[in-house]
């Protein structure tokens, strides 16, 4: 049913049914590549059910006869006329005679007014942007984003579009697929105003999203809270789920592939993962404001839960910092990072090389990551992180200075820290250290071993009497919430292989401290980025992943920051090539970095309150037809409703995006 309708709307001529005389509303009296402005009357406003202002409206050319150009245009707001003093000056000696002219203005029945005057009053100007041309090549119909000609006003006629024709516009796309063929998805229908008295009256015209537009790419969504930001990210999300299903190649192959990422059809190749940042946990967990739905209920086949607490349903995201040494160091580097924990022994910490030696064979080198292994774990146990049951490490010594304590058989966490704080006191004052500098041209002691001995101890020389932090930088609440005795398999490796495997994951940050979701957040980003970007350099094939970050100023850089290391600027800059793709939802715009902006490609816009964000959005797109009404907001009609851009489309659709649920099928 809705394939044979859509492919009907495809046959629509758009210039004998664009021309419907029931829905003229006036001629152009200006007309240059950017704006026109129109002649319309009372009558014909009210026998079209009124021009909302964003309404999309066709200019005829009748010049001559066999050319077939339409310029499309948006109503933007009154224009004057060169008659509008003597109507006001008009108007205001008629006020003051006290007469009644109360009515319709073309109501010859209701105003007291003369003809003539009456007719006179009716005219008005409206103010149009010019958004580009439809036109036809070998019977073809093709549409420009801007003009490649435009004659004397007097040429034109102007036409309100309704029904096939609007929907053939709202649903044009920048490449050859078809509006709303079998991959692509209604998000919504097309809504003008808050005010809906004329809007309900009229059949509604669907909008449909192209997966293409969004799976690799980037996109925003603005707007206040409860305006609808997450209704529309879980529509986004929904519709990707559901084309994922119809790619061609079921499982990624790891050898190289020389192939379109979509088909012809416009479905992936690959099955596609999407991975949600959930900070409120609406994703997660049932919900009222879905009707106690959620996506994980939808997909439940496909979706994989993390929380940073242990509980029912949930894989619990922590790292076992023992086992995994490398990713609990980075989280606590990342951790002092966030906190700007600084100071020449903490940044000789955070700089010790925790990575096995590459060559096995190396006994030297070896013998040396084995101690500062040893030493780091000693600074957890005293930091209080739990230990596996039974763990032991297991590391050489030296006979002269082990004391009763030999190393090399295995000992307890409590044993090797008294080892190695007893080596730091003695450090200076034993023998055996000075004779095997002599002897070994290098001393016992490499740099990375002393500062885990200093962190250890809390000294930063054997002789000092005086003591830092050390290792109590790390006995902290957040810290220890990360780190678990239990798991084997780290969250920052079974996230990317589910991914890759075309799976839901939902990242459950509710629970977890402002620091906590940042450095989950981040770590998981990047494990992705790097897996990418490995299989990038190694011509081996990506399928699409696709982020999801709700309140994405608590993670993303700000508006002012330059550091184009980050993380999240590199999602944005570099994810393209890598099928990575992003969708973030905030409330204002100027609180996410200018870089992330500048690379994205649609945009979700609903109620913004303040000028100083309309500012900020003028700077893109052609946004700045929508500020005025942007701004205005009615809490029990407008929720859903935004201004959307998308990246085949050429430009912003005002669109009522449809609600979801859950229990029903798109």
């Amino acid at each position: 049913m809705l394939e044979n309708q859509i492919k009907e709307i495809a046959s629509v001529d758009l210039f004998k049914k664009g021309r419907d005389k029931s829905l003229f509303v006036g001629r152009p009296y200006y007309f240059d590549y950017e704006k026109a402005q129109i002649l319309v009357s009372d009558a014909w406003k009210n026998q079209v059910k009124g021009i909302p202002q964003g309404t999309f409206l066709l200019a005829f050319y009748d010049g001559e006869d066999g050319v077939q150009e339409a310029v499309l245009l948006r109503a933007l707001c009154p224009s004057k006329l060169p008659t509008d003093n003597d109507v006001v000056s008009s108007m205001i000696e008629y006020y003051k005679e006290g007469s009644d002219i109360s009515g319709l203005a073309g109501s010859k029945d209701k105003s007291k007014l003369d003809d003539f005057t009456r007719y006179e009053f009716s005219f008005s100007g409206l103010e149009c942007r010019v958004l580009g041309s439809f036109y036809k090549i070998n019977q073809t119909l093709e549409f420009g984003a801007d003009l490649e000609n435009f004659y004397a006003a007097n040429n034109y006629s102007v036409y309100k579009a309704t029904g096939d024709v609007l929907h053939k516009i709202v649903n044009q796309r920048d490449n050859d697929l078809i509006a709303g063929n079998e991959n692509e998805f209604k998000i919504g229908h097309i809504r003008y105003s808050s005010s809906r008295r004329f809007h309900l009256e009229q059949p509604e015209v669907d909008v449909f999203i192209s997966p293409q537009d969004f799976i690799g790419k980037r996109t925003a969504l603005f707007g206040m809270t409860r305006t609808g930001k997450s209704n529309t990210v879980k529509k986004i999300i929904e519709a990707t789920a559901e084309i994922s299903k119809k790619s061609s190649v079921k499982k990624l192959s790891n050898q190289l592939e020389a192939i379109n990422p979509f088909t012809k059809e416009g479905a992936p190749q690959f099955p596609v993962g999407q991975i949600i940042f959930d900070v409120n946990g609406e994703y997660a967990n049932p919900n009222l404001q879905d009707a106690g739905t959620a996506i994980y209920e939808l997909y439940s086949s496909d979706v994989t839960r993390y929380s940073v607490l242990e509980k029912s349903g949930f894989k619990v995201m922590k790292v076992n910092f023992y086992r995994e040494i490398e990713s609990g160091f980075e989280l606590i580097k990342s951790y002092f990072d966030a906190n700007r924990i600084t100071g020449d022994y903490v940044n000789n910490f955070i700089a010790v090389n925790l990575s096995e030696p590459i060559d096995k064979e190396d006994r030297s080198a070896n013998v040396r990551f084995g101690r500062i292994k040893a030493a780091y774990l000693c600074c957890l146990h005293r930091a209080g992180f739990p230990a596996p049951q039974g763990f032991t490490v297991q590391f050489s010594g030296n006979k002269e200075i082990n004391g009763e304590i030999d190393p090399v058989k295995g000992i307890t966490l409590q044993q090797a820290a008294s080892w190695f704080e007893n080596i730091w006191k003695t450090y200076k004052e034993n023998d055996f250290f000075s004779k095997y500098e002599q002897t070994k041209g290098y001393e016992w002691a490499d740099d990375d071993l002393k500062s885990l001995m200093i962190f250890l101890t809390g000294f930063k020389s054997p002789s000092e009497k005086n003591s830092v932090s050390g290792y109590r930088k790390i006995r902290v609440k957040e810290l220890h919430d990360l780190h678990t005795n239990v798991i084997d398999k780290s969250f920052e490796q079974e996230i990317p292989d589910l991914l890759r495997n075309g799976k839901i994951v939902i990242v459950d940050l509710s629970q977890g401290s402002p620091v906590v979701q940042k450095l989950f957040s981040e770590r998981i980003c990047r494990a992705i980025f790097n897996d990418a970007m490995a299989r990038f350099v190694n011509n081996t094939p990506n399928n699409f992943i696709q982020f999801y970050f709700e309140e994405a100023h608590n993670l993303f850089p700000k508006k002012d920051e330059k550091d184009l290391t980050d993380v999240y600027n590199r999602l944005a800059k570099e994810g393209a090539k890598l099928h990575l793709g992003m969708i973030y939802a905030t409330q204002e715009v100027s609180s996410i970095s200018s870089n992330i902006l500048k690379n994205t490609q649609n945009w979700f816009i609903a109620h913004l309150n303040n000028d100083d964000e309309m500012r900020e959005l003028k700077k893109y797109y052609d946004f700045s037809d929508f500020t005025a009404s942007l701004l205005k907001f009615s809490s029990g009609n407008d929720k859903g409703f935004v201004r959307m851009k998308t990246y085949t489309n050429p430009f912003v659709i005002p669109v009522q995006i449809d609600r979801f649920l859950a229990n029903k099928g798109l």
